[in-house]
């Protein structure tokens, strides 16, 4: 009797978090096909006719084509960038274990408490003077550079778990650095790689901040503030902002779902072994 009911109080408690967790998706999926006037009648029950007109609507007032395009440019061309030089970087921090690339190690740990808030107006202004303000290439040198300290620490660590006897056997047979590190080691990071990837599009992709503070112009705006600017002065377009928010979490979820199983395995190598 006491092991049943521990087991249904673990189970009670197992559906009572995942009703919690997923409430926010409930929300916003019924948000997404509901008309103005059932949001204010009931706001938590199923809408009794679904306006699926919210999803065609938002579309064509946000111009979501074309920001779709401009966050698959930044997302993936960002998360390109800081794969390459991140693994580069942290290959030679883990292996190279002196005081200067222990101090460059250092100086990124410290570079993640600094908050965008403290370097959003002279970025803003540097950005100006470089003419890389509005432009898509500027965003993707930002989040590049606000990224790399997060995804050095998390790749070093892992790297430091790769056994050296199999690096040294490579140049035994000749390989140079670069081989030895994109034919050898690099092929073993994958899980640290993917956990990477993964983390840094959903960064990348869902930034606000430094959106709003780099891409003002309609023709660099990417998803999120195209879903903001329905939140207007003097109305809100609730239902839109909503069908657009589920339509621009379909690319995203399917590369979490495709990578999710090295999420946990490569944060924890990363963390154990840094």
């Amino acid at each position: 009797m006491s092991r049943s009911l521990k087991n249904s109080l673990t189970l009670l408690l197992k559906i009572a978090v995942t009703l919690l967790v997923s409430s926010p998706f409930y929300i916003a999926i019924i948000y997404s096909v509901k008309s103005k006037p059932e949001m204010v009648a009931n706001r938590l029950a199923f809408p009794k006719v679904i306006h699926w007109d919210n999803f065609t609507r938002a579309i064509e007032t946000s111009n979501f084509g074309l920001a779709l395009k401009n966050s698959l440019v930044t997302t993936v061309v960002s998360v390109v960038i800081i794969t390459l030089i991140c693994t580069m970087a942290s290959y030679i921090i883990a292996r190279k274990n002196n005081w200067f690339y222990n101090g460059i190690y250092y100086l990124f740990i410290g570079a993640m408490i600094i908050p965008f808030q403290s370097i959003m107006t002279p970025l803003y202004i540097d950005m100006t003077k470089w003419k890389l303000l509005n432009t898509l290439h500027g965003f993707i040198m930002a989040k590049v550079g606000f990224q790399i300290a997060f995804t050095v620490l998390l790749v070093s660590g892992f790297v430091k778990s790769i056994p050296k006897e199999l690096e040294e056997s490579a140049n035994i047979d000749g390989a140079g650095l670069y081989s030895t590190f994109f034919r050898i080691v690099f092929p073993l990071m994958k899980p640290i790689v993917m956990t990477s990837i993964i983390l840094n599009s959903l960064n990348v992709w869902n930034d606000f901040q430094m959106s709003l503070t780099l891409l003002q112009q309609k023709a660099v705006r990417n998803i999120p503030l195209t879903q903001y600017f329905f939140f207007g002065e003097n109305s809100i377009e609730l239902g839109l902002a909503f069908a657009l928010f589920i339509l621009s979490i379909i690319p995203i979820l399917m590369l979490y779902l495709m990578l999710q199983k090295y999420i946990i395995g490569g944060i924890t190598s990363g963390a154990v072994k840094g």
